[in-house]
C-alpha cells in the first residue's frame, strides 16, 4: 500500500492557495493554526492532507472561499510577494483592497509577467485551478501586442512561428500578425500556446528584433478589454469555467 506523502504544515496552507508560505509560518508562530482542534505552533509539524483537518482562526480551510482575480499589471512592478532587491510588486496594486466588506484575502499569481511587461495578470486562492491555467499543454492560449524597433516582412512574422532553438529550447509563436507600423516601428500580436521564460523578448532576439512595449492582452477567450492600468477585477462564475475548460 503506498504511503500518504507527509507535508510541513506551512506548506500545506501555502498550497491549498491560503497565503505565502512565509505567511503560514507567521500564522502558526501566532497560534492561529489548529490540527485536529489542537493549535500547532511548528511550521514543519506534519501533515497528511485528507487525514487531519487544518483549521486557521477555527475555520476549515477547505471552507475557503475560492477567489479568482484579473488585474491590469503596470510595467516596473515585479510578479512576486516580495522582492530581495527592494523593487516594487504587483501586490502594490492590492494594497488595502476589499471584497464584500472585507480585506481581500491571500491570492497567488497566476503565471507571471515580467517586470518590464505589462498587461493581463490573474491572480486566486485556488492551487487547482491555477495549475489548469498554467498548463503547458492544456492551458488556454496567451495574446499579446508587442511593440518592435523594426517593420517586419511576411517572412519576419513566418519565421516567428516556424521559431527557432535557443540553448536547446524551442521557441515559437502559435501566430504573429503584424497590427500597425509606423517608419521605424511597428505593433504585432503574438498569439503563445506554450509557456516559457520571457519567451517572446527570446524569440524576437533570436531574429535581432527589439522588444519596445510587451503587453499580454487576452488568455483564452478573456480578453484585459478596458479595465485600467493597475486596476483589478474579480472573474464571474462564468469566465473561471471558461478558462479552465
Amino acid at each position: 500500500m503506498t504511503a500518504i506523502p507527509r507535508h510541513g504544515l506551512a506548506r500545506v496552507l501555502s498550497k491549498q492557495g491560503l497565503c505565502s508560505r512565509t505567511e503560514a509560518a507567521r500564522w502558526i508562530a501566532a497560534g492561529r493554526v489548529a490540527v485536529d482542534g489542537r493549535v500547532v505552533r511548528d511550521p514543519e509539524f506534519p501533515i497528511q492532507r485528507g487525514r487531519q483537518r487544518i483549521a486557521v482562526d477555527g475555520r476549515d480551510i477547505d471552507q475557503a472561499e475560492r477567489l479568482h482575480l484579473m488585474l491590469n499589471k503596470p510595467r516596473g512592478l515585479v510578479t512576486s510577494a516580495r522582492d530581495e532587491r527592494g523593487r516594487d510588486t504587483v501586490y502594490r496594486c492590492l494594497d488595502g483592497a476589499q471584497w464584500q466588506g472585507a480585506p481581500l484575502p491571500w491570492l497567488a499569481p497566476v503565471g507571471r509577467l515580467d517586470q518590464a511587461s505589462e498587461g493581463l495578470l490573474l491572480f486566486c486562492n485556488d492551487p487547482e485551478w491555477a495549475a489548469r491555467i498554467t498548463d503547458p499543454e492544456h492551458g488556454p492560449d496567451k495574446t499579446y501586442h508587442v511593440q518592435i524597433d523594426t517593420i517586419p516582412d511576411a517572412d519576419a512574422l513566418a519565421a516567428l512561428v516556424a521559431g527557432v532553438v535557443e540553448d536547446g529550447e524551442p521557441l515559437r509563436a502559435k501566430s504573429a500578425r503584424l497590427l500597425r507600423s509606423g517608419e521605424k516601428n511597428a505593433w504585432l500580436e503574438i498569439v503563445l500556446d506554450e509557456g516559457r521564460n520571457r519567451q517572446i523578448r527570446r524569440l524576437l532576439a533570436a531574429f535581432d528584433i527589439g522588444v519596445l512595449r510587451l503587453l499580454r492582452v487576452a488568455i483564452g477567450e478573456l480578453a484585459l478589454g478596458e479595465l485600467g492600468k493597475g486596476q483589478w477585477r474579480m472573474l464571474s462564475a462564468a469566465e473561471v469555467a471558461r478558462l479552465s475548460r
